[in-house]
């Protein structure tokens, strides 16, 4: 299946408004989230990136 341009634009979109809402909702909670984050090694972000994409590739294909 071929993707168009449109749901592509979609999905950014939501991916925006998703990442946006925590800094908007709770900045403080937001900052001290970013803060953790440079603090962790780059295995764990790796760990953390890889786990992100494994579950939200389960869950496209639950949803398609």
């Amino acid at each position: 299946m071929i993707l168009a341009t449109y749901d592509v634009a979609i999905a950014l979109a939501l991916v925006l408004i998703i990442e946006g809402m925590l800094p908007f909702l709770s900045p403080s909670m937001w900052r001290d989230t970013f803060a953790r984050l440079l603090n962790m090694s780059d295995g764990q972000l790796r760990f953390f990136g890889l786990t992100s994409m494994v579950v939200g590739s389960i869950a496209l294909i639950i949803l398609m």
